[in-house]
């Protein structure tokens, strides 16, 4: 048995039962399930020991947030590789083959990211993978087109932990998950992490995921979630960038952060926003930082290219987008 496949849970019982009965029709059948779950308060527990009492659950005392629990559940996992899956999924039967196939590729791949689709709208894309810029934003690859996109497997900046495979071995160099971030960013981070020490991140069209999109925070945008991945932004650019390249993208990153707090004083969370930079900035210095090492010195120049070049496509891709609609 290589893969174990992790779905960390918190009061999302609604949603297990078409998640785990998805995973039994898979055409690689070689794997172990894990439930991870984060106190729930729903039931969910009783739930799976009634319907699913084949699946190991493996139950927190409190809600840790997404990447304590899935920490957790890598730990406690005794295969090479080990899946990550939202709750609010459910896989086609190639699922778990396709991941794993692609990640035995090469051991320069620290993860791969699978084809996401919008469960209400399956004609569209809900993520090809994560991309970073040299704004600071995090972008979705692909949300919103037409599912006939992304159908070549390539290299992106990082998998989006939704529903990606990756190789247990490298957490012992790389470091877990950061579970101070408790959700939001914590897949880009240790992504851009993984880099660094030279790792790739993957994509994989063939691996096809239809996800309900926040089944557990609720919303696209509430209070918690806009907070919480403002004050995360800050932390994994000031952990992941050596001073010198801080420096570099400082207005950038100035630009980005105002844009962003502009748009979402529109949305109603301007106050969330700025709650959660000034909670990044007052707690920077408990941060973790990435020691800089001179034989990573390729993989940052690699990494600042990216950046560059993203922040452009995603540019390039947001004018066409209001072009085509007007």
């Amino acid at each position: 048995m290589k893969v174990t496949v992790i779905i960390p849970n918190y009061n999302g019982k609604h949603f297990l039962k078409p998640c785990l009965d998805s995973l039994k029709k898979q055409t690689m059948q070689d794997f172990h399930t894990l439930v991870v779950d984060n106190a729930s308060s729903d039931g969910s527990l009783d739930f799976m020991k009634e319907h699913f009492p084949e699946i190991e659950v493996l139950h927190l005392d409190q809600n840790y947030g997404f990447s304590a629990a899935v920490n957790a559940g890598i730990r406690h996992a005794q295969t090479p590789y080990v899946i990550l899956l939202n709750n609010d999924t459910t896989v086609d039967p190639h699922f778990t083959e396709a991941l794993l196939h692609a990640i035995e590729r090469s051991t320069d791949i620290f993860s791969v990211s699978s084809k996401m689709i919008q469960m209400y709208h399956p004609d569209l894309i809900d993520s090809a993978g994560d991309l970073y810029t040299l704004v600071g934003w995090g972008i979705c690859r692909g949300t919103g087109r037409p599912i006939s996109n992304y159908t070549e497997a390539d290299e992106i900046f990082t998998a989006c932990a939704g529903a990606a495979i990756y190789r247990k071995s490298a957490f012992r160099r790389i470091g877990y998950f950061d579970e101070s971030h408790f959700a939001y960013l914590e897949d880009i981070d240790i992504g851009y992490r993984a880099r660094i020490y030279g790792f790739k991140n993957m994509y994989c069209p063939d691996a096809l995921v239809y996800h309900v999109g926040s089944g557990t925070s609720g919303s696209k945008y509430n209070s918690f979630k806009v907070k919480l991945s403002a004050r995360n932004s800050i932390w994994l650019n000031y952990k992941n960038m050596p001073f010198i390249q801080l420096v570099v993208n400082f207005l950038p990153l100035f630009a980005g952060y105002a844009v962003k707090y502009l748009f979402f004083c529109k949305k109603g969370f301007g106050k969330d926003y700025a709650d959660g930079i000034r909670e990044g900035l007052s707690t920077i210095r408990s941060c973790k930082k990435v020691p800089f090492q001179m034989r990573h010195l390729s993989s940052y120049i690699k990494i600042e290219a990216d950046l560059f070049c993203h922040t452009f496509r995603y540019a390039g891709d947001w004018f066409q987008r209001k072009l085509f609609h007007k």
